[in-house]
């Protein structure tokens, strides 16, 4: 049994400057958990792949296609490939958002 911690976890580079830490890096999918500050977000962008958000923690504002909508904890959103999408951090606590892609960009 392989189990990654998270909070041991390797952190992931990327082009929002945001808190992104790897939990799970195969060919078939790559899942990561984003941890937003108040006032943070990422940058609007495109996947070539399906992704889905789950609030794990706080609450989030997700955009996708020209779908903008507050999401609460423990709530799952679909994003197909091809279509603009972000989340934001509008609230006054933190946000942490597991984000899986499928297959692995």
């Amino acid at each position: 049994m392989k189990i990654a911690d998270y909070r041991n976890s390797p952190k992931k580079e990327n082009p929002h400057s945001v808190d992104v830490t790897l939990l799970y890096d195969k060919a078939e999918a790559q899942v990561v958990m984003i941890s937003l500050n108040p006032g943070q977000s990422l940058k609007p962008h495109i996947t070539p792949v399906d992704v889905f958000f789950f609030v794990v923690e706080g609450k989030a504002t997700i955009l996708v296609g020209d779908e903008k909508q507050v999401v609460d904890e423990k709530c799952l959103v679909e994003s197909p490939k091809d279509i603009i999408h972000c989340i934001y951090n509008e609230s006054d606590s933190i946000l942490r958002v597991l984000v899986a892609k499928t297959p692995k960009p």
